[in-house]
This record gives C-alpha cells, structure tokens and sequence, in this order.
C-alpha cells in the first residue's frame, strides 16, 4: 500500500515553518522520543474500516443481553475503542464477567488484520531512521493493542528502531488520556519526562502528555485535525513531517560543512573555490 496521502493538507504559512522549526528543536534536545501509533506512524484503519469491528463487537455485547450498557452514540461510534470503555464502565462492580475479555479479544484480532493493510504515514519511516541514526531511543505508545503495532513495525522493516512498545491492557480505562501508558515506556526506556518527546494526533494524546509532563508534538493530517489538536493545547502542530525533516537537513548542513572544512588540507578552503582570501567564507 502506498503511504497515505488522502486529506493531507500541509501548513505553507509562516506559522506552519514555525511550527517545523519547533518540532525539529524539540526532538533535536529529546533524549528519547515516544510515537503514538495509529496516525503518527500509519492510518490503521482508513476509510472507516473500523466500523465492523465495532459492530461485531455491539454483537457481541447484545448477544450477551447487556446491549443496554451502550448509550445511542456508543451505538453508532465507528470507533471499537467507544464500546470497550463502555462495557468496562458498567461492568466494573462485576455485572458483566467475561464479557470485557471476550471484546478485548475481537479487538486485537481486527487490529492485528487492520496492521497488515494500514496505510503508511507520509515520511514516517524517515522521521524514524532520521531518529535512529542520531541514535535516539524510540517508543510506542498506544491506545492500540502492541501486537497490532509490533505487526506493523515488523512488515516495515521498523521494528528495529523502537526500544519498546507499549498498548492498551486488560483494563481500558488505563488507554490515554491517562498517561499510564507514557510512564511504562518511560520507565522501561529509564529515562525522566523531562527527557522525552511524545508525538500524537489526538486530544487524548495531548492531555496524556500533559499529565506525564512531556514535551508533544502534534500531527494532523487535515485542518481540522489541526484545529482539535490546538484546542486540546498542543502548541507545535504539523501537518506533515517533510517540513520538519527540512528544518533537520538544514540543521546537519553547517556541521556537514564545518566537518567538511576540518577535513580540508591546509590551505584550501571548504566548497575548493578559488581566488578566495584566507578571511573570506
């Protein structure tokens, strides 16, 4: 599948540069950097492709007669993520045993099948060898299950990049925007929040941030992704990563050409021009 392109429309205004120059400083000074999954790295489930694993999931949840534990919206949420949280509220005081496990279970099944037809993010897999080879430890940090994420990573050939990888447990109230999440892969990685960089596309992502006290970057493919990310706070948003990957090349130019001076024979200059004085550059 070619990498995704649908709806991305990228910031060309001196905000959008802005916004770039920022993300760049941002991981540039990151210690490590953790990527939410679905969105950041690919689009798991495009077009709506989600859908019938939310309905196989209200099936489910009806065939066990506790269809009323969802409210008309929950109904109707393309989202399998709405009705999971949903059986898990009621079923807290033990209403509904098995029921929860058994949803989970549909879940990680359609989200591992999604992984091996998600569309790729435009330069994602740059950004991350971009990371690795400024050796950088990287994490996943998901709402997703990590197998679906590790399926992903593995098919691309990316795996290899990301230290650890970190979803969504047995209990989904735990899913950001609680920052649990950011805290195991922080713990695992031994580094301090104030040492990471998170990269996500939701509100959930920006509060979970928020809360664990790491530095975020936004990404969002459309306008309106953008404005949402801006309401829930994020203050850097992008909406691709080829301006930020620009603002990097241009950062590695000077030090390229100061090694490059370095490594020059004495008495020659950087770039071999002639006729130049010893004080020009």
């Amino acid at each position: 599948m070619a990498a995704d392109f649908e709806g991305l429309v990228e910031d060309r205004d001196a905000r959008g540069t802005s916004d770039a120059r920022d993300a760049w400083r941002l991981l540039a000074g990151a210690r490590c950097v953790l990527f939410d999954f679905d969105g950041p790295i690919c689009r798991l489930f495009p077009e709506d492709r989600s859908r019938p694993v939310a309905d196989e999931l209200r099936e489910k949840t009806d065939e066990f007669g506790a269809g009323d534990v969802l409210t008309a919206e929950e109904r109707v949420d393309k989202d399998p993520h709405v009705v999971l949280r949903a059986v898990h509220r009621a079923g807290r005081n033990g209403s509904l045993p098995g029921l929860l496990e058994t949803l989970e279970a549909l879940v990680v099944s359609g989200e591992v099948e999604a992984a091996r037809k998600a569309w790729p993010t435009p330069d994602a897999d740059t950004l991350i060898d971009l990371l690795s080879e400024r050796r950088t430890p990287m994490a996943v940090v998901t709402n997703n299950s990590p197998l679906a994420a590790e399926a992903y990573l593995d098919d691309k050939c990316l795996r290899r990049h990301f230290d650890v990888i970190h979803g969504r447990t047995a209990d989904p109230s735990r899913m950001k925007p609680d920052p649990d999440v950011v805290f195991r892969a922080l713990r695992d990685l031994q580094f301090d929040s104030r040492d990471a960089v998170m990269i996500g596309d939701t509100g959930a992502d920006v509060e979970a941030a928020e809360r664990a006290g790491v530095a975020f970057i936004g990404y969002g493919r459309t306008l309106e992704q953008r404005a949402r990310l801006r309401e829930a706070g994020a203050t850097v948003v992008l909406g691709s990563y080829a301006p930020l990957l620009q603002q990097a090349r241009q950062a590695r130019q000077p030090r390229e050409a100061r090694q490059d001076e370095a490594d020059e024979p004495e008495g020659t200059f950087a770039g071999g021009a002639a006729g130049h004085g010893a004080g020009e550059r």
